[in-house]
Parts: C-alpha cells; structure tokens; sequence
C-alpha cells in the first residue's frame, strides 16, 4: 500500500523559516542511544507505516529538494518516491498527481505532513473499502472539514462551514484501487476544480459512491501556526506519560485553547 505525503505548500503561515515547513523540528527521538530532532513530518511517516504503507509518495514543489534531501530514499521500513507539484494547487491535485508511481491495483492512504496526532497506529482502524476516514475530535470544526455520518457512513463533508454539525473531522484517510480511480477520474470530470478534498468527496457522494468515517482518533494538531506548534509540543511531552492525548483535542495550546485552528484542506500552507 502507497502511503501518499502532499507536501508541496508553502508554509506561509509559519513563515519564516529557513528550511520546507515539513522538516520543522517538533520534539525529538532517540537513534543509537542518543536523542535527535525530530522533523514534523516524520510523525506522519511513522503512522503511514504503521497503517501499512510500505511505499510512501511525497508529492513536493520545485523548490523543496530539502525534503528529499533529508530523507533519501527509505524511511524506515518503506521506500520512497517524489512527485512534483509545479505550484501549491490544492489537495485533490496533490493527491492525484501520486498516480504517477501507483499502481492500478493498489490501495493508498493519505495524511498531512505537518500534523501531529495519536493514536500512533489509528490507521488500522480504516477498513478495507473504497474510502474511509480517520476522525477525530475537536472543540472548533468550523475550522476543518467537518465530517457528517449516518452511522459510520459519511453523508457529507463540510468544508470549513460556521455552523458546523459535526465535531469529528478527519486527519487522515484510505481509498482502496478502485476508489482512488474513481475519484481521480471525477476529479479529472469537473475539470480539476475541486481545491479541497471535501467538496470531491461530496461529488462522489452524489453520484452514488459511499465513504465510511471511523472514530479512533483521539488527539489532532496542526502544527503550522506558532500556537499548534506550541500544542504539538506539550502534546508530545504529555504523550510519553499518557496524558497528552486526553489533554489537548482542539488544536490549540492549553493557554490558547480559543485560538483558530486551520483547516486541514492541505492546500495552501
């Protein structure tokens, strides 16, 4: 299974940076016996395989050779491949532009790079169907892609709507071969428009396909505003006793716990 990284924004929201947002240094982990800085993104990667990637796509920009750089051709258990996005043109183009090193008859999940979220292997929750959704908790969905559901089966996405109806939104999800063609070929249909996964998704819906959310999340930030930097942070110290999944469920540090969340549409970052 293809785990796929889109990681072609520009960051603009953590600004200035020296370096691809991607490789933030976000707590640590050991390697022979020592501590080492841990880029953001290496969170991602080890939940991706956990899930059962064993190939991991990162669809990056031209000016991100950084990334490719920094993680060469394997990470861990899983070999690597790069795809380049000319310009930050949303999710859906990300994504689909993964199809060039994909096989036909293999399944893919996709997560963010710059998110930090637990369970580390939630993923394994995803059953094996067309498209599913990891879901999580959060206290301000109007600022993410809000996820309605019939049961588990999804009726709709929001996409960073006000008056959300729906505290669960995803961080991550799965398609198998045939759901991720199928939505490729839909996307290619309405001309490329889709900016956002959601409003894909709510195409697919329509149109008589299904997608099923599962809540096995816990815990999601999005690290790439200083505050869900910071929460990232205590989120990770709290881990390593247990208490910082309980802890942090918004997006927001403990002492900005109102502060706005950003969407998790991966578009422009």
């Amino acid at each position: 299974m293809w785990g796929i990284v889109p990681a072609a924004g520009r960051g603009s929201r953590i600004q200035p940076l020296a370096f691809s947002k991607e490789l933030l240094p976000v707590g640590s982990r050991g390697e022979d016996g020592t501590d080492r800085p841990c880029a953001v993104s290496e969170y991602l990667l080890e939940r991706l395989i956990l899930g059962g990637a064993d190939k991991i796509c990162f669809v990056i920009s031209p000016g991100k050779s950084d990334i490719l750089e920094y993680f060469g051709d394997h990470y861990g258990s899983a070999q690597l491949a790069y795809v380049v996005q000319p310009e930050p043109a949303g999710l859906c183009d990300a994504v689909f532009r993964a199809g060039t090193v994909v096989g036909r008859d293999e399944d893919v999940v996709v997560g963010l790079p710059d998110t930090v979220w637990f369970p580390k292997a939630a993923l394994q929750a995803l059953p094996d169907a067309d498209l599913s959704f990891l879901l999580f908790p959060v206290e301000h969905p109007e600022f993410f892609d809000a996820v309605m559901l019939d049961g588990d089966e999804v009726t709709e996405i929001q996409v960073k709507q006000p008056d959300a109806g729906s505290k669960w939104i995803w961080g991550a999800f799965r398609m198998s071969a045939r759901g991720f063609r199928q939505l490729q070929a839909l996307w290619r249909e309405r001309d490329r428009r889709d900016e956002y996964f959601g409003t894909l998704v709510n195409a697919y819906l329509a149109a008589g396909g299904r997608g099923t959310g599962v809540k096995a999340g816990e815990s999601y930030v999005d690290v790439g505003t200083i505050d869900g930097y910071r929460t990232a942070m205590a989120l990770l110290a709290g881990s390593g006793t247990g208490n910082g999944r309980s802890r942090l469920r918004s997006g927001g540090s403990p002492e900005t716990a109102r502060a706005p969340a950003i969407t998790n549409d991966g578009a422009v970052a």
